[in-house]
């Protein structure tokens, strides 16, 4: 009897035990956000990828997204929201990305990659 509490003590233990470690990993894993020396970087790989403009297996290719987004960003009247010197997106990886940049989805594609490379 006295055996069976403390094995139902153990289980209840590793119950609460195992969710704590899982949400702090995760938390860990997801707190990320990119300094401005890897916001500088991406965007100097992706000005770089977009002047080479030689499209290679391992060059990023704009999707659907990226074109829109430059579509938009192009456009007169567009109201870019800016986050210092980069602007912000609807995509986690294009934010901080030059404004001039946006409007080209060769870039947006490259700066996005290279933020993937980096972590983020």
């Amino acid at each position: 009897m006295n055996c069976k509490r403390s094995a139902v003590r153990r289980i209840h233990r590793v119950a609460l035990f195992v969710p704590v470690v899982v949400l702090a990993a995760s938390s860990a894993v997801y707190s990320q956000v990119p300094k401005a020396e890897d916001i500088a970087a991406c965007n100097a790989e992706a000005e770089r990828a977009v002047r080479a403009k030689t499209p290679s297996g391992d060059s990023a290719q704009p999707n659907a997204k990226d074109q829109h987004r430059a579509a938009q960003a192009r456009r007169p009247e567009a109201t870019t929201q800016s986050a210092g010197s980069g602007v912000t997106s609807d995509d986690p990886q294009l934010a901080g990305m030059s404004i001039e940049g946006a409007k080209d989805p060769a870039y947006q594609a490259a700066y996005r990659t290279c933020m993937r490379k980096a972590g983020f």
